[in-house]
């Protein structure tokens, strides 16, 4: 049991070594690895549901891109770009969760209506049942008519 776990370590030590200088995984690796998982269970379902040998190939050799674009990131030394693009990853992401969190909020609100400035993009919010009003953007200034 003690020879086991010394060659164990021995082999930890050598993985540690092995990625000194490398990527890793990264929050987007850990995306690609979700898409990957999420392709394998679609092409499952699809393929069984249709028995298409096409619909399988395109489902494999997507996931085969993934693998091995996820293999590159995690062993490539070029630090400043994987980082770069795990950054990219991260605004997009971050971009994204906080439109959609707005949207679902904005949704269950009953008490308001919301009206986009056409100008500056600014999310301008209304008490419902004051009729017709003219919305003030306080961004921009942009006047926006409306029926509350």
């Amino acid at each position: 049991m003690e020879k086991l776990q010394d060659a164990l370590q021995k082999l930890r030590i050598a993985a540690g070594r092995f990625m000194l200088g490398r990527n890793g995984m990264d929050q987007l690796n850990y995306a690609l690895l979700w898409a990957y998982l999420i392709l394998r269970v679609v092409r499952a379902v699809v393929v069984a549901a249709s028995r298409s040998l096409v619909i399988g190939v395109v489902f494999n050799v997507l996931t085969d891109v993934l693998l091995i674009a996820m293999a590159f990131r995690v062993l490539s030394r070029n630090l400043p770009r994987r980082q770069a693009e795990n950054l990219r990853w991260l605004n997009w992401w971050q971009r994204t969760r906080r439109i959609a969190d707005g949207a679902v909020k904005r949704h269950r609100d009953r008490e308001h209506k919301y009206y986009t400035c056409k100008q500056c993009g600014t999310v301008c919010r209304v008490p419902v049942g004051k009729g017709n009003i003219v919305i003030t953007c306080p961004k921009c200034g942009a006047k926006i008519q409306a029926k509350t």
